[in-house]
């Protein structure tokens, strides 16, 4: 609890003194903030930094193949790296099919985060992009604890000429109303909406059986929200943390679940990953430079190790495989409708919205299974494959209509009234809130919430200004958060 209120202090009395020292500061709390969850990997991140710095040094004086080499080397090493922590007992398991525990490789948390962000580094400083050449201002960029545990995934234009603007080392009020206010919007989806639908999502997937259509249904509506909840609530709480040391984020979500085709979903969805897949991964295969089918691809390939990047875990590879897929159908269909001149309309904005969240449900099922097999039970279940069922202490309700239902095939399940019930509304109230409330952003663009922010349309009844009544709802948001933190969990997007 002290953390942040310390970490605070120190750095506007240090930076007042000398830049410098400020940026070195809030370096040292980030390594004290990571140490916190295990001190064993504190020096591996230090090593990462130093190595990956000392790299970039060389890369952007070689010139010709030994520029390249000292980059294919880096990155190399970067790859290698996560690939012992994250992938070694995935890789063995498929390939000896035993079990790996006797590798006792454990994944450093962040990992994933802060080795996509140094691999970005490595490759502008062999185009040429980088001009920041200060270890110190490298290492915060690096270890920058707002970020480094579940992201989002830092680029160096975004964020080294704001450690070294002077303006930022001055504390200002309105940085911290509007980050505190970030910060608890952001703390209110965790602790209010995703630990509240996590009972209802891990009752299906902990132990999925034969799940009639309902119950499936229910099950990965509430991990689907959960997921959502979660994640955009710590982006929020990140990009209201830092606020309050006068740097801006980027963000991280535009309300995915509104998309109306999957290429607007990953416009909007885990924003800062899609962006670093395109330039270095998709762009680098060739993009779309060579043709339809050298483009489709390259998405499949991108998509496929995004998917991996999440996980070592068949599932995730599937899980890419399928955004992939769905990925090359929606171009060809945009090119398809193009050439028929069809334009939709609403009526076809709704239909591509209500397809594109069947997708992402879908995709949503193997990504957080087990395993396949229980993955494949509960698609079946969505189909209808193990029947309708209602709770009979609904059934005993419906009089007349229930006689009709079962006479129609919907047959009544002993028991499970209350939790159907629970689940189903917690599923109803968190999709008002993603379909109908604004976005976090929306609430707070009168004082640019985050880098990328324009164009959101934000409706101004919402918007959130520094007054007594707002400054009242925010505080009681708090509170309901602070009695909530008697079930603390962690964040979904900690284990990638």
């Amino acid at each position: 609890m002290g953390f942040l209120p310390a970490a605070l202090i120190a750095y506007f009395v240090l930076a007042r003194r000398h830049p410098s020292w400020g940026i070195a500061w809030l370096a040292l709390a980030s390594f004290v903030f990571y140490g916190w969850w295990d001190v064993r990997y504190v020096p591996l991140l230090l090593a990462s930094a130093t190595g990956n710095y000392a790299c970039s040094l060389a890369i952007r004086h070689a010139q010709g193949k030994a520029r390249r080499r000292w980059l294919a080397g880096a990155v190399a090493a970067n790859l290698l790296l996560l690939g012992y922590y994250k992938y070694a007992n995935f890789f063995y398991t498929s390939l000896t099919g035993q079990h790996a525990e006797v590798l006792q490789v454990v994944l450093p948390i962040g990992i994933s985060f802060f080795t996509f962000t140094q691999i970005a580094f490595l490759v502008d400083s062999a185009r040429g992009f980088v001009q920041e050449g200060r270890f110190i201002h490298y290492l915060l960029f690096v270890s920058y604890f707002p970020h480094l545990v579940a992201g989002p995934v830092l680029h160096h234009k975004e964020m080294m000429p704001q450690f070294a603007d002077p303006k930022n080392a001055v504390p200002r009020a309105d940085n911290f109303s509007v980050g505190g206010t970030i910060f608890i919007i952001g703390l209110a989806k965790k602790m209010l909406l995703a630990d509240s639908l996590a009972p209802y999502a891990n009752a299906l997937f902990a132990a999925p059986g034969a799940p009639t259509l309902l119950v499936a249904w229910g099950g990965v509506l509430a991990y689907a929200f959960q997921l959502y909840f979660d994640f955009s609530g710590y982006s929020d709480m990140a990009i209201g943390l830092s606020r309050m040391f006068g740097i801006n984020l980027p963000l991280n979500f535009n309300s995915p679940y509104k998309a109306a085709n999957i290429i607007e979903f990953w416009r909007r969805w885990h924003m800062t990953l899609s962006r670093f897949l395109r330039d270095y991964l998709y762009i680098p295969l060739g993009g779309n430079r060579h043709g339809a089918w050298r483009a489709r691809l390259n998405l499949m390939i991108t998509m496929v190790l995004g998917g991996l990047w999440h996980g070592a875990s068949w599932n995730f590879v599937l899980w890419g495989a399928l955004h992939g897929a769905y990925l090359v159908l929606a171009r060809a269909w945009q090119a398809l409708a193009g050439r028929l001149g069809w334009r939709g309309g609403n009526a076809g904005r709704l239909a591509g919205w209500a397809l594109t969240f069947a997708a992402v449900l879908l995709a949503w099922v193997f990504f957080r299974a087990a395993d396949l097999p229980s993955a494949l039970r509960i698609v079946a279940g969505m189909a209808g494959q193990h029947g309708v069922a209602l709770p009979d202490a609904v059934g005993s309700r419906l009089g007349a209509l229930g006689q009709w239902l079962l006479q129609h095939g919907v047959g009544w399940s002993l028991g499970g009234g209350a939790q159907f019930i629970e689940t189903w509304s917690w599923v109803a109230a968190a999709g008002l809130v993603a379909f109908c409330a604004p976005n976090t952003q929306q609430i707070m663009h009168r004082f640019a919430p985050a880098l990328d922010h324009d164009g959101l349309a934000p409706p101004a009844r919402l918007a959130w200004v520094p007054v007594q009544s707002h400054a009242l709802m925010t505080g009681m948001l708090a509170v309901l958060c602070l009695l909530a933190l008697a079930r603390p969990s962690e964040f979904l997007y900690f284990q990638f």
